[in-house]
């Protein structure tokens, strides 16, 4: 594997996930059952084409069966599962009505689905499609190495996939609002963990969007994060059930909404978030792009608010520091004028109208007082009571 990659002139490591991760202690553990020896490390193939060569871990070998263990290496984009053991035992047993050759099972510390709407069915544990087939097809391929003598035709192997800290882990994913509960999630599409990346966060917010679409739910709250999902609880006393966050990816997620049929949008967010919004920022990250207070003085300034006042708001380092700024010189409106271009903005996005996708806005402040409100708020706040 290209250890490293460069992005905006950095180097970064590459990483694999835990479908990587998983996939070579099965073949190691599958390995060292048929040929009853230990082995150091293991090599895999991956769906993006980059072979990993796995140091193999906590290897144990006794009568019925063989099992070891691989560190995950997230490389310089380290989330929860980063370090984290994840071992896999294997065993030979009859096929039975089982037509496959190789039979995966969870085991501790892997996650069982309890809701509809992913890739995993209900009751079954969290080992999505991709990693599932990577299991098999290395697993075959240290099968088809040996003559039927050893492994017959009517003998499969079972693996285990367990991870000892996988519940506690848990915890720190999107596991809990997935309805994925007792551990973690096998996961990744492409076997390699690119540093930097957004697409798997992005992933994992639109699949708890696919999940309320599952549920026969047509509405949806978005809010970036902890603290929107405050303001709507504290304030508005909206049913939480509703709630998506959204991060940074407001564009996407909008997208992935009108994608899914969301008839109803009621938005939720910090000034600091929605001030970008309001210009048509769709991804509020700083690093994508911040020009709150340029957004906010041209916006006072239609207000015809004094040169002085504009001064001020151009010297304040955070969205939260202009908002009392803005209330003593009684231009609180501005707010609300905000709130109701963001409105604009999403439906403009969508390239859609109010007939066909209800959009609303609300603003608050760090302390969760509501700053402003788009024009028919109250009346679709209602729907999520």
């Amino acid at each position: 594997m290209e250890e490293f990659v460069y992005i905006d002139g950095k180097k970064y490591r590459r990483g694999y996930t835990t479908g990587s991760t998983a996939t070579g202690a099965s073949k190691a553990a599958t390995y060292m059952l048929l040929t009853r020896s230990k082995i150091d490390s293991i090599k895999i193939d991956t769906p993006k084409g980059i072979e990993l060569d796995l140091v193999v871990e906590n290897a144990n070998i006794e009568e019925n069966f063989a099992e070891c263990s691989i560190k995950k290496d997230g490389g310089d984009d380290i989330d929860a599962t980063h370090t984290m053991d994840i071992f896999s035992k294997a065993e030979i047993v009859d096929k039975g009505c089982e037509e496959e050759s190789v039979i995966i099972c969870g085991g501790k510390g892997i996650g069982v689905v309890t809701k509809k709407g992913l890739s995993v069915g209900v009751g079954k544990p969290a080992i999505n499609p991709i990693p599932l087939k990577m299991i098999r097809s290395e697993v075959e391929k240290v099968i088809s190495e040996f003559e039927e003598g050893i492994l017959p035709k009517s003998k499969g192997v079972r693996l285990t996939i367990s991870a000892p800290k996988g519940e506690e882990v848990a915890k720190k994913t999107f596991n809990p609002r997935l309805g994925i509960v007792g551990g973690i999630s096998i996961l990744g599409t492409t076997g390699i963990v690119e540093p930097m990346s957004d697409e798997g966060w992005k992933k994992s917010l639109s699949i708890e969007l696919q999940m309320k679409k599952e549920q026969g739910i047509d509405k949806v709250i978005f809010v970036p994060g902890n603290h929107g999902e405050q303001f709507i609880s504290e304030h508005y006393s909206l049913n939480p059930h509703y709630i998506i966050r959204t991060s940074n990816f407001i564009g996407y997620m909008l997208k992935e909404a009108q994608r899914m049929g969301f008839k109803k949008i009621f938005m939720a967010g910090h000034i600091g978030k929605f001030i970008k919004l309001s210009a048509g920022i769709f991804n509020t990250h700083s690093k994508i792009a911040d020009a709150r207070n340029e957004i906010l003085i041209s916006n006072l300034a239609l207000m015809k608010a004094p040169y002085s006042l504009l001064e001020e708001i151009d010297k304040c380092v955070t969205s939260e520091e202009a908002i009392d700024i803005i209330n003593e010189a009684n231009l609180s409106e501005v707010f609300d004028i905000i709130c109701n271009k963001c409105k604009n903005r999403v439906l403009e996005y969508l390239n859609d109208d109010e007939d066909s996708i209800d959009v609303e806005v609300v603003i608050f402040s760090m302390d969760k007082t509501l700053l402003g409100k788009s024009s028919e708020v109250e009346k679709l706040a209602e729907v999520f009571r």
